[in-house]
């Protein structure tokens, strides 16, 4: 799938920019109309044109000018500490033009960071950074009667309200961006628990199966004990493979799914939105295991996308819990090859160990980590977590990102007792030699 839309050009400006845009731009204009231009029929109290002509008020204005770049510069790493320089720098901005009052347009630059500071800090620094510049404009309030030439009316009435606007906008950002993420987190939560139930669901089935494989084999035995020992023998080997496959997943996937929170804050990196599709992803046949992955691989092709199948290692009967984890990651990730990737093959490998089964889907399409981190063949909206809740459930190995030189790859590393090959291998070869 094609990238996320770049960012309008607006919001990719940093807010450091914006900040020392705003604050020249009101710094500059006053210069350049009354100082460098030539004398007009118009005059200012507040910058008069002889006010830069003493070596003092040229330092301080350098210096406002020079925190104030340095705040700008600092406002992501510190925004607190840049929001001090930015302040300082106004105040000394009107000591240089000896100024009894801030003008409200040199202080839109204050009201900026004051903005961001509190968009992305928590409401006590936000509340502390608007009080010491209220602060401040009270002080110049304060000082205002003791001027020489205090005329007109006071302008920092107006200019508070400019900071109060500036903290309830900033204020309202924050909000909403803190109750987005609780929201993510709550969906991520909310799938974790989703998949969970659907694994024991599926476990449930599983266990269902082998009951049934054991009733059925347990009956016939009864029935022919007498007459065909060997066939009864045969029957009851059966009966006791089917029942240790059954209690060693149930011990593995119940002792696991006890632990409701353990692997929750590995979720955070998939809690991203998704855009819708571009192709519709193959449907989900029934499973039991990897024995499908033959049939997924041509609903796939089918669906437009060519699939490389690759075993290695001894094919032997896995455990049922992982036979069927691994159908699952492997049909997950495919199915996001599908709708996310927009490439027109992938590479599935499934490796067989004598300790543990290996499991790589990978391919050279275009869509992001963001496009994978939802979706999935049974439509969660979380496919990734899915994916990752499944191996932790087994206590194995998972990463998914991009892929070095291009692409997307999702690896799965389960274990397998060799206790568990053993169990599942066939125990009535020995009988046939014997024949």
């Amino acid at each position: 799938m094609s990238a996320s839309p770049p960012l309008p050009l607006l919001k990719r400006v940093p807010p450091g920019l914006w900040t020392a845009l705003v604050w020249f731009a009101a710094a500059v204009q006053p210069i350049i109309e009354y100082v460098v231009l030539p004398p007009g029929p118009g005059y200012s109290l507040d910058y008069p044109r002889d006010g830069l002509h003493s070596f003092a008020a040229r330092t301080l204005l350098l210096l406002a000018f020079a925190l104030v770049l340095a705040g700008s510069a600092l406002l992501r790493r510190g925004a607190s500490v840049a929001y001090g320089l930015v302040l300082a720098g106004t105040v000394l901005s009107t000591m240089a033009w000896r100024q009894n009052e801030i003008p409200p347009m040199q202080f839109l630059g204050v009201d900026v960071v004051l903005g961001y500071v509190a968009a992305t800090r928590p409401r006590r620094i936000s509340l502390r950074a608007a009080a010491v510049t209220l602060g401040v404009l009270s002080g110049y309030l304060v000082l205002r009667p003791f001027a020489s030439d205090d005329s007109g009316t006071a302008a920092e009435p107006y200019v508070a309200l400019t900071v109060v606007i500036a903290w309830l906008v900033g204020n309202s950002v924050f909000q909403a961006r803190a109750h987005t993420e609780e929201l993510h987190a709550r969906a991520a939560a909310q799938a974790v628990t989703a998949e969970r139930l659907r694994i024991a669901r599926e476990m449930h089935d599983t266990v269902a199966h082998s009951i049934g494989i054991i009733a059925l084999q347990a009956g016939a035995a009864a029935r022919v004990v007498d007459t065909q020992p060997a066939r009864a023998r045969e029957a009851m080997l059966t009966v006791e493979k089917a029942g240790r496959e059954t209690l060693s997943g149930l011990r593995r996937t119940l002792g696991a799914l006890r632990q409701a929170d353990q692997e929750q804050a590995r979720t955070d990196q998939d809690r991203e939105r998704t855009p819708g599709g571009p192709r519709p992803a193959p449907a989900a046949p029934p499973a039991t295991g990897l024995a499908d992955v033959e049939r997924l691989v041509a609903t796939t092709t089918a669906a437009g996308v060519r699939v490389d199948l690759r075993w290695r290692g001894r094919r032997r009967p896995l455990p049922a819990d992982v036979d069927l984890a691994a159908f699952r990651i492997v049909q997950e990730s495919v199915t996001n090859v599908v709708r996310h990737s927009g490439a027109t093959s992938c590479r599935v490998r499934v490796d067989q160990l004598d300790d543990a089964l290996a499991i790589e889907v990978s391919d050279r399409g275009g869509g992001g980590g963001k496009d994978r981190g939802r979706a999935g063949g049974t439509d969660t909206g979380y496919g990734l977590v899915g994916m990752r809740e499944r191996v932790a459930l087994l206590h194995g190995d998972f990463t998914a990102g991009p892929r070095h030189g291009g692409g997307f790859l999702v690896a799965a590393r389960l274990p397998v007792p060799r206790s568990a090959w053993t169990e599942a291998e066939p125990k009535a070869e020995p009988k046939a030699d014997a024949r």
